[in-house]
C-alpha cells in the first residue's frame, strides 16, 4: 500500500500540520499547544482534580502530572489540597495563569477558526462528525 492510500499516513499528517499551526499561534505564550490546552481547560473550569482534568483533556497521568508539574513550576499554576475529599488534589490557576488561561483560549480558538477556514461550514461539521465517528469506532476497540 503507498503511503498516500493509508489513513493513518493522511490522519498523522493531518494531526502534524496542525500541531505546528496551533504550536506557532501558541508560540507568543512561551508555551507547548498541550500546556495551552490545560490552561484553557482550567480557564473554562478552575478548581478541578487532576483526575477530572485527565478526563477533561484525555491525558493519562503520568503526562498530565508532569505538565503539571511544568506548568507549577512557572507559576501558572497550583496544587491544593481538595477540601471536598483530602485525598485527592485540585489544580488551581494562579493570577498569571488566570490571565494567560484567557489568552490560551483566545489564541486556540483563533487558530481553529483559521485553521478550518478553508473548509465550508457544511464540511466543517461533517468533518467534525467523521473524526468524532472514529474516535467512537477505535475506543470500542
Amino acid at each position: 500500500m503507498k503511503l498516500d492510500d493509508c489513513i493513518f499516513f493522511q490522519l498523522a499528517k493531518a494531526s502534524q500540520a496542525g500541531n505546528r499551526f496551533l504550536n506557532h499561534k501558541v508560540s507568543e505564550l512561551n508555551i507547548t499547544p498541550v500546556q495551552a490546552m490545560i490552561l484553557g481547560a482550567l480557564h473554562v473550569e478552575d478548581r478541578i482534580t487532576s483526575s477530572e482534568l485527565g478526563r477533561k483533556t484525555e491525558l493519562d497521568s503520568a503526562t498530565l502530572t508532569g505538565i503539571i508539574d511544568r506548568l507549577e513550576a512557572a507559576q501558572l499554576i497550583e496544587r491544593k489540597g481538595n477540601p471536598a475529599d483530602r485525598r485527592s488534589i485540585q489544580v488551581h490557576l494562579t493570577e498569571r495563569g488566570r490571565a494567560m488561561g484567557a489568552e490560551a483560549v483566545r489564541l486556540i480558538t483563533e487558530a481553529n477558526v483559521e485553521f478550518l477556514a478553508i473548509l465550508s461550514e457544511s464540511e466543517n461539521s461533517e468533518l467534525r462528525r467523521l473524526i468524532a465517528k472514529l474516535r467512537a469506532s477505535a475506543a470500542k476497540s
